[in-house]
């Protein structure tokens, strides 16, 4: 028994190394696009005058759009006060749009947390993680996700729903009854274990069409 429970917890432990790998990268990703964006600013700005010279305002007009859609896909579109938070956060906005996904999120965090920046960015990319992968299942227009982080009192609040395509799931233990990979029961179990580790309090509810999942970490 202890042998298999060694085995689940080395496999846990090497699923987090490789989930912290992609988030980073996810993360370095984005903020290159942006130091790219804005090593570039002066030839952008070259660019249109000298199109402005030239009176060729059609060319000014196009070359705005395009600058407008390249910086869409790197804008950070929330500041929660966190850097870390908002790296990850911005780094998951980001993909879950360039997958046809609506992210609704209103987060508001103080620059100093108890909570690691390694165990929030296990807890935000996981519920990142398997709220976009649940969202994939509907059709473009139904797909939605909400993010909320807010101080309550001397705790963390995290909350994250998102849209299903399926029913209502039953429980089993702490935990939903998923079809899902092997990966997604592994960030299930490390959410709950940091969670745990931090003293803190997890709730999952699952409603026909919609999952939510709401998380508490004390910060003092």
């Amino acid at each position: 028994m202890g042998f298999f429970f060694r085995k689940i917890e080395k496999q846990i432990d090497s699923y987090q190394h490789e989930l912290i790998e992609t988030h980073y990268r996810e993360v370095d990703n984005m903020y290159r696009q942006i130091r790219g964006w804005r090593h570039d600013y002066r030839n952008h700005i070259q660019t249109m005058k000298a199109y402005a010279a030239a009176k060729d305002w059609d060319a000014v007009q196009h070359y705005l759009d395009l600058l407008d859609e390249d910086l869409t896909t790197v804008d950070t579109v929330i500041k929660t006060g966190n850097s870390m938070t908002d790296a990850i956060l911005n780094s998951k906005i980001s993909l879950a749009k360039a997958k046809g996904i609506e992210v609704v999120a209103d987060a508001h965090i103080p620059v100093k947390l108890k909570s690691s920046e390694i165990d929030l960015c296990c807890i935000i990319g996981n519920l990142f993680d398997n709220a976009i992968e649940a969202s994939l299942k509907l059709p473009e227009e139904q797909r939605l996700i909400r993010v909320y982080m807010d101080m309550k009192n001397t705790q963390l609040y995290i909350s994250f729903t998102n849209f299903t395509a399926g029913k209502k799931m039953k429980k089993e233990g702490k935990l939903f009854r998923s079809t899902k990979g092997e990966g997604h029961g592994f960030g299930l179990v490390r959410i709950d274990a940091i969670v745990e580790r931090l003293d803190g309090y997890i709730s999952r509810n699952s409603e026909d069409g919609a999952f939510t999942t709401e998380i508490l970490l004390p910060q003092v």
